[in-house]
């Protein structure tokens, strides 16, 4: 024991307190932390599973939970901040159009509101997962990626990131990195964020029916459906299965993130009220 402490204490990841002992220190806490990081692996994917499984929005009856990220923006520049979504949201490059506004000291869901901030909150592509889930339909989350478009048509995925091979989730990763440019996008060309999903290709036409309610639900639908066991967009589908394209629930946020507004904003965070959301043109 005497040997294992002295070799983490010259290392600096411990440090003694007199006859008291020793404690961690920061520099043991990120090695604690980094050392673990094996076990991170997947860890989007098994929450997008269970956000799926979890939400319980009930298409026919409009109601129900459903999941968000949620986006903070400083008070004084959301307004801005809204005139630059308009677009996104009009070019259906944004998960639907639903999305909540909570003032400074207030809560969407688990997440207080900062001081000086306003909350806001855009509906994540995992509902569409659980919605179709629900309807006996099995989803699986491939990957996430940036999506090249051309004359507001998807062209390509330019970047992808697996969903079940990365500790962080691939859209926050392409923000933080300035890898889009989604107010091009709403011009014409340009990139956005998106996700492939794959389905049994047997259930392609119930897939067609249900996302069209979950659209009149104020969900956002798939930019493109691919045919059975064909590539979509360049990248190839499993065996007996059709790919989905859908847009990031980010990309109104990312649109603001490109002009200079600074966010902090977080994907996956948790579960919200249908009844809670309004249409952003009623808050503009």
């Amino acid at each position: 024991m005497r040997y294992h402490l002295k070799i983490i204490s010259d290392r600096g990841l411990v440090k003694a307190i007199w006859k008291e002992g020793r404690v961690i220190t920061k520099k043991g806490q990120e090695e604690l932390n980094n050392a673990l990081v094996l076990d991170k692996v997947g860890m989007i994917s098994s929450r997008l599973e269970s956000l799926a499984y979890l939400m319980d929005f009930d298409l026919k009856k409009k109601q129900g939970s459903v999941v968000l990220n949620i986006s903070f923006f400083h008070k004084s520049e959301f307004r801005k901040a809204l005139k630059v979504m308009r677009g996104v949201f009009a070019k259906k490059f944004s998960m639907g159009d639903r999305v909540l506004v909570a003032q400074a000291g207030s809560e969407i869901g688990d997440e207080l509101v900062p001081k000086g901030m306003v909350g806001f909150g855009t509906l994540c592509a995992v509902n569409l997962n659980g919605i179709l889930i629900k309807h006996g339909i099995p989803v699986e989350s491939k990957f996430g990626g940036v999506l090249q478009i051309e004359n507001l048509v998807p062209l390509r995925f330019t970047e992808l990131v697996s969903y079940a091979g990365s500790t962080l989730d691939p859209h926050e990763i392409f923000i933080r990195s300035k890898m889009t440019n989604v107010r091009e996008a709403v011009s014409g060309s340009g990139k956005i964020l998106a996700g492939l999903r794959e389905i049994p290709a047997v259930s392609k036409q119930r897939c067609e029916e249900i996302l069209k309610k979950a659209r009149d639900a104020g969900f956002g639908g798939a930019l493109l459906i691919g045919n059975p066991e064909q590539p979509v967009l360049g990248m190839p589908v499993g065996v007996e299965r059709v790919g989905l394209v859908v847009p990031g629930g980010l990309n109104p946020v990312t649109a603001c993130e490109e002009c200079g507004i600074k966010t902090e904003s977080k994907a996956l965070v948790t579960l919200v009220d249908y009844k809670e959301l309004k249409s952003f043109g009623a808050i503009v």
